[in-house]
């Protein structure tokens, strides 16, 4: 993304702040008409001659670009580690930190250590916490019981 002054082209296919269009003016017009607006010019392409250049309310421009960064990174696994004879305190400090996790769009993954059979204790926490969970996020893979540990993985729910 080029801002402002950063804009080199000679002239600039432009677009008001509004979404009017102003057609193809002198860049050293756009960049003055800019200031007096008291907004930026961004170019939103370098692909065509003349660049597509739109007039942006200030600060907006940084904003939008640092949402889509965010957007493009992919979602980070937060693992979550229990006991099946968690207390209930400790339960709802793991659940407030999963949703916290799920709603900054990271994913997380619930292990609970299985010492000889507590595995169906571990099954129902783990089914618990996912009905607990259901406004933030959705289970991306079933409750795996295996040896010594029972896992689920839950994905933050998308707009």
């Amino acid at each position: 993304m080029i801002l402002n002054e950063k804009i080199k082209a000679f002239e600039v296919q432009l677009t008001g702040v509004d979404g009017e269009d102003f057609g193809i003016v002198p860049t050293s017009e756009a960049l003055a008409m800019a200031r007096k607006l008291k907004v930026d010019l961004v170019c939103t392409s370098l692909m065509s001659s003349p660049p597509p250049c739109k007039l942006v309310r200030a600060g907006k421009a940084k904003e939008e670009e640092q949402q889509a960064r965010k957007r493009e990174q992919a979602p980070k696994l937060k693992e979550i580690r229990l006991t099946p004879q968690i207390e209930e305190h400790d339960y709802e400090t793991k659940k407030q930190q999963a949703e916290r996790i799920l709603k900054s769009g990271d994913a997380v993954q619930f292990v609970v250590r299985i010492q000889g059979k507590e595995g169906a204790q571990a099954k129902t926490l783990l089914e618990s916490l996912l009905n607990d969970l259901a406004a933030s996020g959705r289970k991306k893979t079933g409750i795996q019981l295996s040896g010594k540990q029972a896992a689920v993985q839950v994905d933050p729910l998308t707009d």
